[in-house]
Formats: C-alpha cells, structure tokens, sequence
C-alpha cells in the first residue's frame, strides 16, 4: 500500500518554525531563507487543509490545530533522528564514544587509558567531557561515566568507583599543619561547579565531621573554582587546602604532588557509574572497554583499601 505523507521538507519547516516562533529562526537553522520557510509551511497547510499558525507582523504563534499537529510531529521527527543516528553510529564497529565528567577524565581515566589502547589498539576510542545528563542517540554517545546514586531510568547503570572526601595541599602546606583545625588557618579553596551538584561533601560538611565549629562566613572565604581539576591543581601549586574525592585525587597524591592535611576522611554521598543503553554492550568495542574499566576500578578499590589499612 502506498503511504499517504506530507512532504517531508513542509513537516520540517513546520516543526522548525513552531520551536522558534518565526519563519526567520526556522530558516537560519535549516539554511534557507524566511520566504522559503514560508512557503514551505503553506504547502503543509495546503495538504492539511487547515491552517497551522496564526500570522503576526514579526513572529508566527501556533493555533489549536498546529500545537496537536506540533505534539505528534515533534515526537515522530525525534524518534527518526534517535533511529538514524543509532544505524550511523553503529556503521563503524571499532567507533566508540565515551563521556564522562571533565576532572574524571583528566584525573582518573586519562591516566589509565595507555593500558586499554594497548590492549585494544582496533578501537578508536572518543573521550567527550560533559556535564550534563547525555541523549545516547542524539550525541551519538556509547557509554557515559557519571556521579551519582544510579537512578538513570531506561538505561543500565552499574557502580564502579565510591568517593570518600579528604583535605588535601601541598607538600609544604602539609608539613606545616598538626591537627584538623589547623587545616583552617590556609586558604580554602572550593569547587563551584554550574550546575551545583547537591549534598556533595563541601567544608561545612567535613568540619562536621571533624566535630569543629566554625563561623559559616569563615567557611566561605576563599578561591573558587569551576571544575574540581583546576581545584586541585591550585591545591597543588600552594594556593590553599582543598576538599578532594580520593578518586581525582589519588594519582597526585601518590606522586607526590599533593599530600594529605590532618582529618579524617569523609564518605562522599555518591559513586561513580558506568550507565549505557540496554543494548550497548552488543557492540564488541564496547563490551572491551567495560571489561577493561572494570579491571582498573576494581584494581584502584584494591589498592585504596590496601593504603587505609
């Protein structure tokens, strides 16, 4: 049977202006001119006949036939593009997309990825930082590596690395620090991160722990960072005592370039997750990657209980 469809190019124009109220943000999305636009939409209203937009001297505002007509579209054209992105992406069986948090990338997975590469040297392997939740098929993403409680609905989500927060500085600072409350007497410095990520173990939370009271005002002094990285590496330049996850923080520590500050450490509220569609692991590259990020998690777990005891 043949299938009775708008013109595609007409359903296009339509979505396209609808998001953006005017026929001119439709056509610079889609490179075309307003009047192409325009005319598009006319040809839609045409088949449909019915109009779809109420005219206004500079914007175009849907009436109560083109927000149905709008409702349905959107939903449709999204799914197309979740298809054709998953048949594109899945083309090339060595691609693999990876994104994680920008300081767990540059502080805990980029330091390892020497092994994978050698162990898989087939794979061509994409590292994207975000910091937003990711759309597996628009962005066109494998596997993502994500802080949090696990609670990614529709998807699969395993726990790999838990956080414990301790203070930490330079070799200097450390040496001229003996109990918890001295820690206080150095700069403080503080991830500030956009979107805040809430109930993360911040200075009030750790003098808590420590069972120090402190002005709230004092607690809030202090340099400000946008990424945990950059927080770390001004701890490690000597610009003050920062508050830092075990996992971004072991490398440094164990060079040498940052040290331990007098406290004890603080369980963090959440872990590190490996979260992935359903059927992601049907890919071989990715399959290997999570057997090798697995090892490496289960190997630095090892290796951090070895160092508490």
């Amino acid at each position: 049977m043949t299938r009775v469809l708008p013109p595609l190019p007409a359903v296009r124009a339509f979505e396209a202006a609808a998001r953006h109220g005017s026929f001119v943000g439709a056509g610079d999305e889609l490179c075309v001119s307003a009047g192409a636009i325009g005319h598009q939409v006319r040809l839609l209203e045409d088949w449909l006949g019915r109009p779809l937009f109420v005219r206004r001297p500079r914007a175009v505002e849907l009436n109560e036939a083109g927000r149905r007509y709008l409702q349905g579209v959107g939903a449709l054209l999204d799914e197309l593009e979740r298809l054709s992105a998953a048949l594109r992406h899945a083309a090339d069986d060595h691609a693999l997309t990876v994104t994680a948090l920008p300081s767990f990338i540059t502080r805990w997975l980029m330091p390892r990825l020497g092994g994978f590469r050698a162990r898989h040297p087939q794979v061509d392997l994409r590292l994207l930082a975000s910091i937003p939740p990711v759309d597996f098929a628009r962005d066109q993403v494998d596997l993502a590596l994500r802080l949090g409680r696990g609670l990614y609905p529709g998807l699969a989500a395993e726990p790999l690395l838990p956080e414990t927060y301790v203070a930490v500085g330079g070799p200097t600072l450390a040496a001229s620090l003996g109990a918890p409350a001295d820690v206080l007497s150095a700069t403080l410095l503080h991830d500030d991160p956009e979107p805040r990520i809430p109930e993360q173990v911040d200075w009030p939370r750790w003098c808590a722990a420590q069972q120090l009271r402190v002005p709230a005002r004092r607690l809030r002094q202090g340099l400000r960072f946008s990424h945990t990285y950059l927080t770390l590496d001004a701890a490690a330049a000597g610009e003050g005592a920062a508050l830092a996850s075990d996992v971004l923080a072991a490398d440094a520590l164990a060079q040498g370039r940052l040290a331990l500050l007098p406290g004890r450490p603080v369980p963090g509220p959440y872990a590190y997750h490996l979260v992935h569609p359903q059927d992601a692991l049907e890919r071989p590259a990715a399959r290997a990657f999570c057997d090798w990020l697995r090892q490496e998690a289960t190997q630095f777990r090892e290796e951090a209980a070895a160092l508490a005891s």
